[in-house]
């Protein structure tokens, strides 16, 4: 599987950052503080060490102290039978917050609901109205979502032609949107341009701004919860394992 920290790391973490800004560290630990290291969480580690799981520029990464306290080895610790003793603390404590809060960020976009509300599975996708593989995803999914297993949210964004944002601005200005939209999936020349309030644009620009800040780049890109809850992101219109995988049921 594909896990989500191949693309969350251009996302801050406002919380991890009032941690690294409000909390006493050890200087080296604070040194490296203040030349851009965030702070998400202190863990012990063995031989004596203290272990601080941190990431820098949305690089991940462990901080280890000596016992003297006087000096910080950042990198992975390794066991006598070469396990990795840093992975599980930085996917607790750095994966899992910025996955967390991708998922809210996802939340608050501007989006288009497909299908029951109360749907077991949400999945988050962008979606560009010039996109052909969006439109593939659409009808792949349609067994799923008009059984009521599905909920597609189609964050609409405008990057792939000159008239994409316009489109995706009516699409999120229609009277009724999810209508437009599958209307406009099923038609060959797709949804008209229309003037679109000011507010509708900007709805659009933001949807843009936050694909360019996940580090996207191609539509349709999806993000769904796997049953144990971790975030996970597909690429393109899946072939049919893996679209099973991403409803999260067999095919209706």
């Amino acid at each position: 599987m594909r896990t989500l920290s191949l693309t969350v790391g251009l996302l801050s973490l406002t919380a991890a950052t009032t941690l690294s800004a409000d909390t006493s560290w050890p200087a080296p630990i604070q040194a490296l503080v203040e030349e851009g290291l965030e702070v998400h969480a202190r863990f012990e580690a063995p031989g004596g060490l203290d272990g601080f799981a941190a990431s820098h520029r949305g690089r991940e990464m462990a901080v280890y102290l000596t016992p003297d306290g006087e000096h910080a080895v950042v990198g992975t610790l390794i066991d006598a039978q070469g396990n990795d003793l840093s992975a599980a603390p930085l996917d607790e404590h750095v994966r899992s917050a910025q996955e967390a809060e991708v998922w809210q960020a996802l939340e608050q976009s501007h989006w288009i609901a497909d299908g029951d509300p109360d749907a077991e599975r949400i999945l988050y996708t962008f979606t560009d109205p010039n996109c052909p593989y969006c439109e593939r995803f659409h009808a792949q999914s349609r067994p799923w979502v008009e059984a009521g297993r599905v909920q597609l949210r189609h964050i609409m964004v405008g990057i792939l032609k000159s008239d994409s944002p316009a489109k995706a601005a009516a699409l999120l200005g229609a009277d009724d949107p999810a209508q437009a939209l599958q209307a406009h999936q099923q038609s060959e020349s797709g949804i008209e341009v229309s003037a679109q309030p000011r507010e509708i644009e900007e709805q659009v620009r933001a949807n843009n701004q936050r694909f360019e800040g996940l580090g996207l780049i191609a539509t349709p890109t999806t993000y769904y919860r796997r049953d144990d809850g971790r975030l996970e992101q597909v690429q393109g219109a899946p072939e049919e394992a893996r679209l099973i995988e991403l409803m999260g049921s067999p095919r209706p």
